[in-house]
């Protein structure tokens, strides 16, 4: 197999050019080419007058060794993308099947490749199956009337159910997890296209399709998914696990749980902290959402061939002058604006598009860092969960600023210091319901000072960025999780048999991270035990 990188075309350009580019690159006959796959996909519009596609492939040829010899360029060479290739190993018989809690991205990949491999696991979902949800959901959306156990946060297909699907992720990983995760995705209902795009995303339409296949394959091979299930309790004998206790009512023995709960999960984090768990407090970030048209943002990243390509997205960051960094995070392309709440009396939100992107606004997190630091000490509460603390002090602001509704203010009032009394030409383009407001009110000076700030500079990277009356939504409080759960080098906790997986007990950052971590999990699982009970 041969690997050509940096083949550039005019984004209109056809199938048959890009072969006749490859037959180019490799000097030979079209007829010489076996085949050829996309390994990446991307967009260059470093020149806004001569944006194209540039494009990874790797090439089937005939007489390869042949056809090599001639080439000397650093653009091409012999080679193959790092596959996937892991056997369980483990002697140790089971007592229990395994259970694992939640059914986010870590949960269900560390459930399904355990399911694959005999190992026949319980997955426990506080919350519903996906089009349960999606109903109970949209009704919240409507009505203000939230399930604190079913909602964005929580049920079939985790948070990242709801939001934009962003399937890129920051983590280097060569033992072709991350390829797994994308192949596993395409397989049950992604589009085919992640594979190979640069910056590739599901959308949330797509994946609620995606998230049912995996759950009917868990079972197909064994295992078992029970959804209205929420962990209330540990069972702990000597610092090892000795069962889980349901609702409130059902027992059930276990000796390998997997705590993939998610970043919202707080109620488990309290029952961790006293049961033992050791864990400790992170830095995470918190801040709004802002909107713009998309067709601002499309037009400045790709000038006159906006049109006739993808929704853009941006990723910005900024040094504010009170030394705070400021970044966009999550950014929905042609999206969304989704009230994520989760607890009575809080209001939190997030960003969500579906997989065409074609709504009328782009939107973005502007976020910034808080640390340990930052978080006041609260009578009653550990001081380990001071950051859910800090996170609930914001949310439970914003509700009260909303009424308990988003609150929404232009980023000209913002910057004077004013309520919004009336919307401007960009319309908002949110799942529920809205409220004109001071998001003052609901959020740290330090915080909205280095928001305001950084608007200011990336309105030099993008021109109309900090136009007065782009729209500012509140609060964005769940980037990550506010804890981490300590786990050795075989990936428990100081408790024997409970292993903490994915993004809420702090080893991931999003969808594809996540099901990293819950395949981490199964290969730690797999090495030590053998499938099967006694």
């Amino acid at each position: 197999m041969i690997q050509i990188t940096q083949l550039k075309l005019k984004i209109d350009h056809t199938e048959e050019e890009l072969k006749l580019l490859i037959a180019k690159q490799l000097k030979i006959s079209l007829q010489n080419i076996i085949s050829f796959t996309i390994e990446k996909k991307s967009i260059d519009a470093r020149k806004k007058n001569d944006v194209s596609y540039v494009y990874n492939v790797t090439v089937k040829v005939l007489d390869e060794q042949k056809v090599i010899k001639k080439l000397h360029s650093p653009n091409i060479k012999i080679g193959e993308k790092s596959n996937y290739e892991y056997k369980p190993t483990g002697v140790e018989s089971m007592k229990h099947r395994p259970v694992v809690i939640g059914m986010g991205p870590a949960g269900l990949f560390c459930a399904l490749m355990l399911a694959r491999n005999g190992y026949a696991p319980l997955v426990i979902e506080r919350g519903d199956e996906v089009l349960q949800r999606v109903s109970k959901v949209e009704h919240f959306w409507k009505t203000g009337e939230l399930d604190k156990n079913c909602n964005v946060q929580f049920g079939e297909g985790g948070a990242g159910t709801f939001s934009d699907g962003k399937l890129n992720t920051m983590v280097k990983d060569e033992t072709g997890r991350g390829n797994l995760v994308l192949e596993i995705f395409a397989k049950y209902g992604a589009p085919e296209e992640i594979l190979y795009l640069n910056k590739p995303h599901i959308g949330t339409d797509k994946l609620r399709t995606v998230v049912q296949n995996m759950r009917n394959e868990i079972i197909a091979c064994g295992g078992e998914v029970r959804f209205q299930s929420c962990l209330t309790n540990i069972i702990v004998k000597d610092k090892k696990l000795q069962g889980i206790e349901i609702n409130d009512k059902e027992t059930i023995s276990c000796d390998t749980l997997v705590m993939a709960v998610g970043h919202s999960a707080r109620d488990t984090f309290s029952l961790m902290e006293r049961k033992g768990i050791e864990m400790s407090k992170k830095s995470f970030a918190i801040g709004l959402r802002i909107e713009h048209p998309q067709e601002l943002i499309s037009y400045n990243q790709y000038g006159d061939f906006y049109d006739r390509l993808p929704a853009a997205d941006y990723k910005l960051t900024h040094q504010a002058t009170n030394g705070r960094a400021v970044y966009s995070f999550c950014m929905c392309p042609g999206g969304f604006v989704v009230n994520s709440s989760s607890e009575e009396g809080g209001l939190v939100v997030n960003g969500m598009s579906n997989h065409s992107r074609e709504e009328r606004n782009a939107n973005s997190a502007l976020i910034v860092t808080v640390t340990p630091d930052d978080f006041p000490k609260v009578d009653g509460i550990p001081d380990v969960l001071s950051g859910v603390e800090f996170q609930r002090k914001w949310e439970r602001l914003a509700y009260k600023t909303g009424n308990g509704k988003i609150p929404v203010q232009l980023f000209g009032d913002l910057s004077r210091d004013r309520e919004s009394v009336t919307i401007g030409h960009i319309k908002p383009n949110m799942k529920g319901q809205y409220t004109l407001a001071n998001l003052r009110n609901c959020l740290p000076d330090y915080v909205l000072a280095s928001i305001i700030d950084g608007i200011y500079a990336f309105d030099k990277k993008i021109p109309g960025f900090a136009n007065e009356e782009a729209i500012l939504s509140g609060v964005e409080t769940r980037t990550s999780s506010p804890i981490r759960i300590h786990r050795d080098e075989r990936l428990e906790s100081n408790i024997s048999g409970i292993y903490p997986c994915g993004e809420g007990a702090g080893f991931a950052g999003g969808i594809t991270s996540a099901a990293i971590d819950g395949i981490r999990i199964y290969e730690a699982i797999t090495k030590r035990y053998k499938a099967g009970k006694e």
